[in-house]
């Protein structure tokens, strides 16, 4: 039995899966509309980026099921106490992740995400999972949240906000991965200059694409 698997994780986990099903064709429709050239611009842009998950506020875009499995056992199983979330949205894959700190004894989720209203159903999903006093969400734009104040020693990284961000999210955290930290980078596709640095022979990193859309990459010695 883990806290991932019991009560009140699990069940509430399933409802927000749902109702991420349930509302995401119809909220993805304004996104959907853009011609896709703007499309991959918004992505791929370092600067337009609030524009595009302006658009997507009211989006739960969350990690997938089974991606949401696979943080669990990551964090599980590499005994991880201090982990940095790039891109918290409502919390599903926060959850994974503070239920996998609470069955390695405790520890230490510090979270970025720069809309408000997301913030507010994070923190209250948090709340109903009993996994609160784990994770500290800071609000604002993760270029500033995450610019200071981290832990000396970070253990698994999560990317899953703005793709085009991924290399400085990197950067920014980058000195305080210990080795063998593990970095998971969601819909890292949309990321090229993200793939092309954790890929590089020379990097420090290595890096094997894992199932559809994730990169799953661990920090060298």
């Amino acid at each position: 039995m883990t806290t991932l698997t019991t009560s009140p994780v699990a069940p509430l986990l399933e409802r927000l899966f749902a109702e991420a099903d349930a509302a995401s064709p119809a909220l993805l429709a304004g996104f959907a509309d853009l011609a896709p050239a703007e499309r991959a611009r918004l992505l791929q842009s370092k600067t337009d980026y609030l524009e595009l998950y302006g658009r997507l506020k009211d989006v739960p875009l969350p990690v997938s099921r089974a991606t949401g499995r696979l943080l669990y056992l990551l964090a599980r199983g590499c005994g991880a106490r201090s982990i940095v979330e790039f891109g918290t949205s409502f919390g599903i894959s926060t959850l994974h992740l503070a239920a996998a700190l609470r069955d390695n004894g405790g520890g230490h989720l510090i979270t970025s995400e720069f809309e408000p209203s997301k913030v507010t159903r994070a923190r209250a999903n948090l709340a109903a999972a009993g996994l609160h006093d784990l994770v500290e969400i800071r609000v604002g734009d993760a270029l500033q949240t995450l610019a200071s104040d981290l832990p000396a020693r970070i253990d698994l990284l999560l990317l899953d906000g703005a793709k085009a961000l991924y290399p400085d999210i990197l950067a920014l955290v980058e000195s305080r991965l210990r080795p063998g930290a593990l970095i998971v980078a969601d819909n890292a596709d949309d990321s090229p200059e993200y793939l092309a640095r954790v890929r590089a022979p020379a990097a420090g990193y290595l890096s094997v694409p894992f199932a559809e859309d994730v990169e799953l990459s661990m920090r060298l010695g």
